[in-house]
């Protein structure tokens, strides 16, 4: 049934600075923008990583009505090569650290932040990630 991760969309109350904040965490141009022509955007997204996931900022003028602002509910966590490296450069772009860094059993290491319009952002080096990406590289 599941077939796995297509998009993860991120709450924004000022979806231009959101895009300007994700370009400079990305290091990448959002490749979808609405509405545009002229006008704020009111979603933008990116494809990013192995796989060309994709990540949406979206107003929260189109967020459920019984959504409540602030961090709160499942964490989408993204691999990354070096938890501590990552946190690091989040907090220096003005994130807040959510969970610590933790070390799990079998390899796996996690931690959270709050970005600067209250979404959670999860990373975690993933041995399973890596096995899969080199099964499927291979």
């Amino acid at each position: 049934m599941l077939r796995g991760f297509t998009t993860v969309s991120y709450w924004a109350d000022d979806v231009a600075a959101a895009r300007r904040w994700y370009t400079e965490l990305l290091g990448v141009e959002a490749y979808f923008e609405r509405p545009g022509n002229g006008l704020p955007p009111a979603y933008v997204e990116f494809r990013v990583g192995d796989y060309q996931h994709e990540l949406g900022l979206i107003s929260t003028d189109y967020a459920p009505a019984d959504a409540r602002p602030g961090p709160g509910g499942a964490v989408m966590y993204w691999h990354v090569d070096d938890v501590a490296a990552a946190v690091e450069r989040l907090v220096s772009l003005g994130a807040t650290e959510y969970q610590p860094i933790t070390h799990r059993e079998a390899g796996f290491v996690t931690a959270s932040v709050v970005d600067p319009f209250g979404n959670v952002l999860g990373v975690m080096y993933n041995p399973h990630y890596l096995e899969v990406l080199a099964a499927r590289t291979a």
